[in-house]
């Protein structure tokens, strides 16, 4: 069974065409229109245009593309920032808002036209955020799933809590975990594939595959084919092994 992959995109538009670029040039070299392309979640922040970054995939899955968007963190903050002002992360300091430095924030309400945020209250930051966001966008980033399951494969924005049953993981563990989980060498049951840590290229470990390269701090953005479970890595010269560590 095959699908494609797509890692964690942060606001980079050019990357995710070129992305999609590598996936039609390996579908049309190895015949299959059908196969999903999984985005692994984390559409926004950091990079120059997370607008045009959910434009594009809006549009994709209204043309009816076979298309699964996944929920990352980053697009959980950014919809709450948007529609819940005094939610806070439990993974993050309380001092930390969506404006840090570190979390990208700002660039992504500059994708949207406001200029420089971080200059301001974040209160008046937030209401012109929700003049200018549309309702879709919101709407679209809120309803994303957690996790996609295809035959043995598991797609999911930052991995699972070992051990425990697919129905019981919770969301915050989807979105945010790194240990147990990076560590954890058992098998799962099925070949997870996930982003969230960023690593300086794709590697598989066996029981699961990172993807996420880095994107959000100019490093490539990785799309892979998964064929059972075996993978490779989609070059523009073609698939390149990913050979287990």
């Amino acid at each position: 069974m095959r699908s494609y992959a797509i890692g964690d995109i942060h606001g980079q538009l050019s990357l995710l065409e070129d992305a999609h670029s590598r996936i039609t040039a390996d579908r049309a070299a190895y015949g299959d229109d059908t196969a999903p392309v999984v985005h692994l979640g984390d559409l926004v922040d950091r990079g120059p245009d997370s607008a045009g970054v959910i434009r594009f995939l809006r549009e994709g899955l209204a043309r009816g593309e076979n298309w699964v968007v996944l929920k990352g963190n980053h697009d959980r903050l950014f919809e709450r920032f948007l529609s819940e002002p005094d939610w806070r992360d439990e993974r993050m300091s309380p001092e930390v808002s969506y404006l840090h430095p570190a979390i990208g924030g700002q660039e992504t309400l500059m994708s949207y036209g406001l200029f420089r945020p971080s200059a301001f209250h974040i209160k008046h930051v937030r209401e012109a955020a929700v003049m200018a966001v549309p309702t879709e966008d919101i709407t679209f980033l809120r309803e994303r799933p957690l996790m996609h399951r295809v035959g043995e494969q598991l797609f999911v924005h930052a991995g699972i809590r070992p051990g425990t049953p697919l129905p019981e993981q919770i969301e915050q563990d989807l979105l945010w975990i790194r240990e147990p989980f990076l560590s954890d060498t058992r098998e799962h049951g099925f070949l997870v594939v996930h982003g969230h840590t960023a690593i300086p290229q794709a590697t598989h470990y066996r029981n699961r595959v990172n993807i996420d390269s880095r994107a959000a701090y100019g490093g490539p953005l990785t799309a892979i084919v998964i064929e059972n479970r075996s993978v490779w890595r989609l070059t523009d010269t073609g698939r390149v092994p990913l050979l287990p560590l």
